[in-house]
This record gives structure tokens, C-alpha cells and sequence, in this order.
């Protein structure tokens, strides 16, 4: 069984900045895909970014521009970089980490409240 170890959410004014960061116990295998999930209130958990083994990132339209997904795989850590935060970005951000086959594990979810 794989956890996972959110932190660096909060509150933060718009135009302000978070980083949020997710780290997995430990484990031999490796992990081919890390990413940032949101849920706010009347909508369904959506893709935030992911980032493969190999580098390759995807994100929503709504914060290409604006975030960026990084990953240490030596530390099993996956980063989110959050600049010109809008209130409609405020949502609960859920980690995953897929190791393929099916296999993945989800983040128990930090906070994220953009607000004047």
C-alpha cells in the first residue's frame, strides 16, 4: 500500500501564489504517472496537470499559463507551482500517483481558497 503526503495549501489573495507538494511512502516500483486533481463545490473532481516518469506534462486550459507540475522521482514527490491565482481556482487539490495496470492511489486533499 502506497500513502501519499499533501501539503502547501492555504489561503491566498488573487494574483498570489501557492505551491503544493506530494509525496509518496516508499516503494521498488515506479511510478508512471503523478498528478493534480481539484474538486469544488457542485463539480466533479477535474484534471488539474500530470506529469509522466519520462517528463511529459498535461494540463487544463484553464491553468496553462498559470501552473506548473514538476516531479522529483528520486524524493517520489510531485509539485504543483500555482501563480496568478484566481477565486475560481479555490477547490480541494487531490495528488495521484499511477503506477499503471490499474493501479493508483489518490491524496486525501488540501485546500486551496483564493479570496480578497
Amino acid at each position: 500500500h502506497v500513502t501519499l503526503e499533501e501539503s502547501g495549501g492555504g489561503l491566498v489573495q488573487p494574483g498570489g501564489s501557492l505551491r503544493l507538494s506530494c509525496t509518496a511512502s516508499q516503494t521498488s516500483f515506479t511510478i508512471e504517472t503523478m498528478g493534480w486533481y481539484r474538486s469544488a463545490p457542485v463539480h466533479q473532481r477535474e484534471l488539474v496537470a500530470t506529469v509522466s516518469s519520462g517528463g511529459d506534462t498535461n494540463y487544463a486550459d484553464s491553468v496553462k499559463g498559470r501552473f506548473t507540475i514538476s516531479r522529483d522521482n528520486a524524493k517520489n514527490t510531485v509539485y504543483l507551482q500555482m501563480n496568478d491565482l484566481k477565486p475560481e481556482d479555490t477547490a480541494v487539490y487531490y495528488c495521484n500517483v499511477d503506477f499503471g495496470y490499474a493501479r493508483y492511489y489518490w491524496g486525501l486533499g488540501t485546500q486551496v481558497t483564493v479570496s480578497a
